[in-house]
C-alpha cells in the first residue's frame, strides 16, 4: 500500500473543493486550478480532509493512489500559498531585468534574449543577478523556471550561467589539469 497515497490532505480555511467524478477543481485566495486523475483511483472529501483511496490492489493503482495524493495536495498549496523558484545569473555582464510582465536578460549572446511570461506566472527580479518565478501551478513554475535556465545552462568551467538558488555546479578542471 502507498505510504504517501494513505495520508489524507488537509484543506485550509479559505480554500474550496470540489469534486467531480475523475475531476478535482480547487479554488482559494490565489486562484483556481482543476484537473482530472485516473480511474484506478476514487478521490473523495470528507469533513475538510480529501482522501484518495484504490480501486483495486495492482501496482499501477498504488503508484497512482501516490501521485494523486500529491498531485491533489499540491494544488491545495498553490492556491492557498503559491509556489516560487529562485534563479541566480552567474558571469560578467550577465544580467536580467524586467521589460513589462517580459523578462530581459543579457546572456553574453550579441542580442538580448526576452522571455515572455506565461499566463499563471509572474517574475520578480530583486536585482540584476536574482530571478523569482512564481506561481499556484508547481509543475508550470518548475517547467517555466527550467525553459529561463536552458537559455544559458551552467558551464562546468567557469560556472558562468543560470542556475538555481542552492544548486551545486560540478567543476572541471580543463587544460590546466594535464
Amino acid at each position: 500500500m502507498s505510504r504517501i497515497g494513505k495520508k489524507p490532505v488537509t484543506v485550509p480555511a479559505g480554500v474550496t473543493v470540489t469534486i467531480n467524478g475523475p475531476g478535482v477543481s480547487v479554488k482559494g485566495p490565489k486562484g483556481e486550478l482543476q484537473r482530472s486523475f485516473s480511474d484506478l483511483v476514487t478521490v473523495t472529501l470528507e469533513d475538510e480532509q480529501v482522501l484518495v483511496t484504490r480501486n483495486d490492489d495492482t501496482q499501477a493503482s498504488n503508484a497512482q493512489q501516490g501521485l494523486t495524493r500529491t498531485l491533489v495536495h499540491n494544488m491545495v498549496v498553490g492556491v492557498s500559498e503559491g509556489f516560487e523558484k529562485k534563479l541566480e545569473l552567474t558571469g560578467v555582464g550577465y544580467r536580467a531585468q524586467l521589460k513589462g510582465k517580459d523578462l530581459d536578460l543579457s546572456l553574453g549572446y550579441s542580442h538580448p534574449v526576452v522571455f515572455t511570461c506565461p499566463e499563471g506566472i509572474s517574475f520578480e527580479v530583486p536585482d540584476n543577478t536574482h530571478i523569482t518565478v512564481k506561481g499556484i501551478s508547481k509543475e508550470r513554475v518548475g517547467q517555466v523556471a527550467a525553459e529561463v535556465r536552458a537559455k544559458r545552462p551552467p558551464e562546468p568551467y567557469k560556472g558562468k550561467g543560470i542556475h538555481y538558488e542552492g544548486e551545486h555546479i560540478r567543476r572541471k578542471l580543463g587544460k590546466a589539469a594535464k
